[in-house]
């Protein structure tokens, strides 16, 4: 049986945007006026043959009813506003809390150094901080849920009364952390594992009224990077995005839901770059999109012997060229380079 994807294309922004979308030219993305597209890229899957074409969204009344139809569908959700976003850009400070992640392990793994690092990112410009108490890099261990639970606990109890006005997101694959967290008004709950590592952690989350991150991951962090494959890696995601996504449409308050492809996570560079490149296929899921770029290995493969410590440079060219095609929310370490990098570029886009 085919099946039809549709992709956003051809953008449009600031005034020259909204002048198209008043013209009825182009559509709005995810209701924003600042940025607007005015053709499509249809995907064909039949089986494991993958074909597509690019069209002009003036020439979609032409197509045969069964793909016009579907291709109706996706531009409603494509040019729906997202209720999570109500910025130009959202700001995701990573916060690690252990002695082993694979960029800035054991930097903030006490109390006083966590709640420091918080201050200096909401100052910075965080909208949201996510902690985590455990590593999922390539290879990492995993730990109990009542060791987890012990490094963050405290700052996770104090959040909320010293930054009332910041979104709280946990990193956690434990039912346990995720169970504390809820009781401590967390906002967000961020499980790489798209609550599939522990079997109590989605009856935990199903019925509260938070958000709840779909994150793509191939394997687990164990033996993601062990020559993971695909047959068509953005569909693939798309279609194990629509399968996360009937799970919560049978429980209520299940519009709390965001995308993250998941970068590095069971990807090799060519699929990192493939799901970057046409990221705006999942706007027709009709959700808010999270893109975990940061300092990732794949920078490291572009760049080669131009490759830092920090990959600041790599990483603000994915965000910027992700947020060219309409994506918002974004997990960051350096996140007063991203959003002065952000600032800047918004300003010249739009003017």
């Amino acid at each position: 049986m085919k099946k039809y994807y549709t992709r956003a294309c051809n953008f449009f922004y600031g005034p020259i945007s909204k002048k198209l979308i008043q013209k009825k030219i182009s559509l709005p993305l995810c209701g924003d006026n600042l940025i607007s597209f005015n053709q499509i890229e249809i995907f064909t899957r039949d089986k494991k043959k993958v074909n597509s074409k690019i069209i002009d969204i003036k020439n979609i009344n032409r197509l045969p009813l069964v793909i016009r139809k579907k291709i109706l569908t996706d531009i409603k959700k494509i040019t729906a506003k997202r209720e999570f976003v109500k910025k130009n850009h959202l700001l995701m400070g990573v916060l690690n809390m252990t002695p082993d992640s694979f960029s800035d392990g054991g930097k903030f793994n006490s109390h006083k150094k966590a709640l420091q690092k918080i201050k200096k990112m909401v100052k910075a410009g965080a909208d949201i901080i996510d902690i985590g108490g455990e590593s999922t890099r390539p290879g990492s261990k995993i730990i109990s849920q009542k060791k987890e639970l012990q490094r963050v606990a405290k700052v996770i109890e104090k959040f909320k009364k010293k930054f009332p006005k910041t979104l709280l997101s946990i990193d956690t694959r434990k039912s346990l952390v995720m169970n504390f967290s809820i009781n401590n008004k967390v906002d967000i709950i961020n499980d790489v594992s798209c609550f599939k590592f522990d079997p109590k952690s989605f009856d935990t989350i199903k019925n509260k009224n938070l958000w709840k991150i779909i994150h793509h991951m191939k394997g687990t962090p164990q033996t993601m990077q062990i020559n993971p494959s695909y047959n068509h890696v953005l569909l693939d995601i798309y279609d194990f995005f629509e399968n996360e996504i009937e799970k919560f449409k049978k429980i209520k308050n299940n519009t709390k839901l965001i995308l993250d492809p998941g970068i590095g996570f069971g990807k090799k560079l060519k699929h990192n770059l493939i799901i970057l490149n046409k990221i705006s296929l999942f706007h027709s899921l009709g959700f808010p999109i999270l893109l975990g770029t940061s300092r990732k290995r794949f920078i490291n493969q572009i760049s080669g012997k131009y490759d830092t410590k920090e990959r600041i440079g790599g990483t603000l060219s994915s965000i910027i060229f992700s947020f060219s095609q309409g994506i918002k929310i974004f997990r960051v370490h350096n996140v007063e380079e991203v959003k002065q990098g952000l600032v800047v570029f918004e300003t010249l886009l739009n003017k």
